[in-house]
């Protein structure tokens, strides 16, 4: 039987393998993301940084404006099971119905579809893999990361940090 190490990434549970990497990591988690910073480029909602700051948590700074990442399990949100529509704590956008949010076993908030328009995408080459980041259409916040490996009909899996996102019930 080949050791763990000699396995191809295909043969191990690619999600179980990027929570347990989070959550066993040594560096800090604002760095584990490795995306690039939210605010690159122009998006329709910009503050200073010192707006942001003063409107975000410390904990929600780090996750949405420095691509930083939550510990897996700790988001209230992970459970949220109500009617209702997740938004992005920077801005307000609607991005995710809670009819798309499902249990993926991560430790993270998880959907297969955002709302139309409310994301956009980009590369991400950290921990040593190709990631696609998620991010807010209006504020250039990072969200988190989406992956094939999710339910029908689409496929996807967008896993997003809790503490990028608001529930409003309704």
């Amino acid at each position: 039987m080949p050791s763990f190490a000699a396995m191809p990434l295909s043969a191990i549970d690619r999600r179980r393998m990027v929570a347990l990497l989070v959550a066993g990591a040594a560096m800090p988690l604002a760095s584990a993301c490795g995306a690039q910073p939210a605010g690159r480029g122009r998006y329709p909602v910009e503050k200073s940084e010192a707006e942001w700051r003063r409107l975000l948590s410390p904990a929600q700074y780090r996750i949405l404006r420095e691509a930083g990442t939550e510990r897996p399990f700790t988001s209230p949100l992970l459970n949220e099971k109500r009617k209702g529509t997740f938004t992005c704590a920077a801005d307000g956008t609607a991005l995710f119905a809670s009819s798309t949010k499902y249990d993926s076993g991560t430790g993270w908030p998880s959907f297969w579809k955002p709302l139309p328009g409310a994301v956009g995408t980009s590369t991400d080459r950290s921990l040593g893999m190709v990631r696609t980041e998620v991010h807010c259409r209006q504020c250039g916040g990072h969200l988190g990361h989406v992956f094939d490996d999710g339910p029908s009909p689409t496929g996807l899996r967008y896993c997003i940090n809790g503490l990028a996102l608001k529930f409003v019930p309704g």
